[in-house]
């Protein structure tokens, strides 16, 4: 398996700063309109973040036409990410813009620097179709008003899931089969996994943030609580799943682009939305551990593990993985003891010790005899 390399780990640098944002105008949005607009705000930086990668895994990004362009990626990530706070505002017209140049301008890169590769190419020239639609309409988005922004904004996201689960269809051009998206499985998950360390350490800089303004005990007692349950949420993605998983798109042949559009592009997101509306729920949690819970507080301590839960145990399913049974019941778990925290208006500290003990469940249950075996890693991919 090909090892991420440098300029990878210093492309991935500036979702530090993509993550943290998210996570600040989600907390300063914390009703359901928020919840959706953030929710658009990650899935359009998602898309600049997955195909960047998918790229990457396709050619080899120390020479020195491919750094350059990850660093412009990089640049326009940046740019897009300062922009992101006020994007359902003033900062509207930026955001989409910058959004659809780096789509485009990237796409093209790739499709000139694939050329002479017929399969590779051939999905590149239509996708570039597809990202020019996006992008065009995605500039659209921010020269109207909302409510209009957000509706058209959602739906540059599904016309995008749309055209990578069709293989962005082309009049004329015809379609892209997913066989031909040949990739180096495990150096995409192992890709996606960095992205998951950045979301995670997002959550513990939100919370040693919050604890250096108030170091008094009970502070100290929460932040030692939200630590825990970062490390849970690592340990229930990092101990036994990462590597299996990794195996099995390295061993997974042709289905390699298939089993990588279902487990990366569509259901990673949500592993990093759980992330980050666990930070928000942390980040209320030391601000106030003796607090009552609200149907919003309820949300965040416990609704963003159980979103974790359920995005991983939809991924462990895709990839034929044990332990998706038991993630599953700990989403639901939590979901449940969310409204009842609300109803009886439970302390945050109670709240979040509660889903810190249904994510350790978890991971009791995947220690159990027989869950796990080795998987057996494939060949690597020739374009590597």
């Amino acid at each position: 398996m090909e090892r991420t390399t440098s300029i990878e780990l210093f492309f991935d640098l500036v979702y530090i700063f993509t993550i943290t944002q998210l996570a600040h105008y989600l907390s300063d949005h914390l009703d359901w309109r928020g919840v959706a607009r953030a929710g658009v705000l990650l899935g359009l930086v998602w898309l600049v973040w997955i195909y960047t990668v998918w790229v990457g895994n396709w050619l080899q990004p120390d020479r020195t036409p491919v750094r350059a362009m990850l660093l412009g990626v990089a640049l326009g990530s940046l740019l897009l990410s300062a922009a992101l706070p006020a994007a359902f505002a003033g900062s509207g017209l930026l955001f989409a813009a910058t959004y659809a140049v780096v789509q485009v301008g990237r796409t093209v890169f790739a499709l000139w620097a694939v050329r002479g590769q017929a399969r590779l190419s051939d999905g590149f020239r239509k996708s570039a179709v597809w990202m020019t639609g996006t992008g065009a309409l995605a500039v659209t988005g921010g020269l109207v008003d909302v409510p209009a922004r957000e509706l058209i904004w959602t739906a540059v996201i599904v016309i995008d899931v749309l055209g990578l689960a069709t293989g962005f269809p082309v009049p004329g051009l015809g379609r892209a089969r997913p066989e031909h998206w040949e990739v180096e499985g495990g150096h995409l998950a192992e890709r996606c996994q960095a992205f998951i360390l950045i979301a995670l350490g997002e959550s513990i800089l939100v919370t040693g943030g919050t604890l250096t303004q108030r170091l008094d005990r009970v502070t100290i007692a929460a932040f030692l609580l939200a630590f825990a349950g970062s490390v849970a949420l690592w340990w229930v993605y990092f101990d036994r799943s990462a590597p299996a998983g990794v195996a099995v798109l390295a061993g997974a042949g042709e289905r390699t682009g298939r089993l990588g559009r279902l487990a990366f592009n569509y259901l990673h997101p949500l592993l990093v939305a759980g992330i980050v509306v666990t930070a928000v729920g942390d980040e209320r949690l030391l601000s106030g551990p003796g607090e009552r819970a609200d149907v919003a507080r309820a949300l965040v301590v416990l609704g963003g593990p159980a979103l974790f839960l359920a995005g991983h145990a939809a991924y462990q399913a895709v990839l034929g993985q044990p332990g998706w049974a038991s993630r599953g019941a700990g989403a639901l778990l939590l979901l449940a003891f969310s409204a009842v925290a609300a109803a009886l208006r439970v302390p945050l500290a109670a709240a979040a010790g509660v889903a810190l003990l249904v994510t350790v469940g978890v991971i009791v249950a995947d220690r159990l005899p027989g869950r796990w075996s080795p998987q057996r890693r494939g060949p690597r991919s020739p374009l590597r």
